[in-house]
């Protein structure tokens, strides 16, 4: 899952240059179709949640959008259906989901406020950096893998925390776990901050910067 606002997803930075001239301009394709149901699935999570107030039935879509989430990858490779359109739809939904649901979780008392604002200020701190890059010409950092690990950790920790939730011994077993995965998650969200800015000020201080008027 990719976590960083860069001109490219991380899936486009690990990809050699021959895998990225296979993408293609489709756009009705089965990855981008699993794509947009994840989309489709924000507002229904929503509703569940805090309408309905069903922990159960929200987990199932959370269960659901992460298996869509792995299926859209791994079809893409296998079916060869790996799109422009793709690269965007999939980072897309990643984010909307980031933040969707620490807040969702904060209305209804199941996460503290303050942690909810260290995972969406994180992202906020971030997209700082995208002016100082392109001031210098850089559209992508080197993808950080503790990015990776933090996301992974986070998109885990919902479901689990969403299925402490559930009366009985499910909710009794899955909390603690949830909250495990989450305070990991956090910790490498925060810290892979910090590195993405250390790799940002090395590059405001080590290269020129672009003159775009006489680009053009």
């Amino acid at each position: 899952m990719t976590d960083e606002p860069r001109g490219e997803s991380e899936g486009d930075v690990d990809a050699s240059p021959a895998q990225r001239a296979e993408r293609s301009d489709a756009i009705w394709t089965v990855p981008n179709g699993l794509s947009v149901a994840r989309l489709l699935l924000i507002p229904v999570f929503i509703w569940l949640l805090l309408v309905e107030e069903s922990a159960g039935w929200a987990f199932v879509v959370l269960f659901v959008s992460g298996a869509t989430d792995w299926l859209d990858g791994k079809l893409a490779r296998w079916l060869g259906q790996s799109s422009r359109l793709g690269a965007l739809l999939d980072p897309a939904a990643d984010r909307l989901y980031v933040i969707v649901i620490p807040i969702c979780f904060g209305i209804r008392d199941f996460v503290p406020w303050w942690l909810i604002a260290m995972i969406i200020g994180r992202d906020v701190l971030l997209l700082f950096t995208v002016p100082l890059l392109s001031s210098r010409g850089v559209t992508a950092l080197p993808t950080l893998y503790v990015g990776k690990a933090a996301t992974f950790s986070l998109m885990s920790a919902f479901p689990w925390l969403l299925a402490g939730h559930i009366d009985g011994i499910i909710g009794t077993i899955t909390y603690p776990i949830g909250w495990a995965f989450l305070i990991w998650g956090v910790a490498l969200y925060v810290w892979s901050l910090v590195l993405y800015w250390i790799q940002t000020v090395d590059v405001v201080r080590t290269m020129p910067r672009v003159d775009r008027r006489s680009a053009a």
